[in-house]
């Protein structure tokens, strides 16, 4: 009678290549997981102020100070945007140094062009502005004497009303420092970019007292500001290039002496 050898070994024998397919199975799969782990783990553990100025390490205050010093620091800057002042909203462009400012100024009712070499200002603004800066209703001869100011700088005298009310708006240091003022206790954190710049935000009173945006690159200039009560949002550019400043020509001015009061 013949034999024949037993089902039991064939069977166990044709496990041994599925089980060592696993093994190398899992072994591939822990493999990768650990890969994938640390790449994760890298990305979790990047450091989103790599490569910037490092003012976003800081607290609110520290980064409001730094902005403000590089703003001081800095000769020249175009500041461009919607203000509210004394009650009348402004919208300006207007670029500034450490000796003047030139640029324009427009509201509702009329645009003019701003000037100021050292402690000369002169204004260039169309009839409708000298008329209505003689009062609501101008007379005839209110309007003859404007017409004569189209396309000329008015050399501003210093004690008239008309220096003090826009003076301010060229004088780097005091728009500044009333600018970059924020109202109300200061927190920072919120990232974005301003025409393409990185930045950080700071907010005072959780953005009731305004907004700063400060950048993240270079020198923590501020980029983008705006201002508690909707009172306007500027954008400051341009910082540290060059301003031409140069008094009109002598045929292009006219000078009142003492006031710029037209008419009778």
């Amino acid at each position: 009678m013949t034999t024949y050898p037993s089902a039991g070994p064939v069977r166990a024998c044709s496990r041994r290549p599925a089980a060592s397919h696993r093994r190398r199975g899992a072994a591939l799969t822990a493999a990768v997981c650990a890969v994938l782990a640390g790449a994760l783990a890298g990305c979790a553990a990047e450091d989103p102020d790599a490569g910037t100025n490092g003012v976003g390490k800081l607290p609110a205050d520290q980064i409001q100070t730094k902005a403000q010093t590089a703003a001081r620091g800095a000769g020249t800057v175009r500041l461009a945007g919607n203000l509210v002042s004394q009650g009348r909203t402004y919208k300006l462009d207007m670029r500034l140094g450490q000796n003047g400012a030139q640029g324009q100024l427009s509201t509702k009712a009329a645009t003019f062009q701003l000037l100021r070499v050292g402690d000369a200002l002169y204004l260039k603004a169309d009839a409708g502005f000298w008329e209505r800066e003689k009062g609501a209703a101008p007379s005839k001869n209110d309007g003859t004497a404007a017409s004569k100011l189209i396309g000329k700088y008015v050399k501003v005298p210093a004690s008239d009303p008309v220096y003090k009310r826009f003076s301010g708006f060229t004088d780097k240091s005091t728009l500044l420092s009333s600018l970059l003022g924020l109202h109300g206790k200061l927190t920072a954190g919120e990232r974005g970019a301003v025409d393409g710049t990185r930045t950080i935000r700071i907010a005072a009173a959780q953005g009731s007292g305004g907004t700063l945006d400060v950048s993240l690159e270079g020198k923590p200039y501020p980029l983008r500001l705006r201002r508690a009560g909707g009172a306007g949002e500027v954008r400051l550019t341009d910082w540290g290039k060059p301003v031409d400043l140069r008094a009109p020509a002598a045929d292009q001015v006219i000078d009142y002496g003492k006031s710029i009061t037209i008419g009778d």
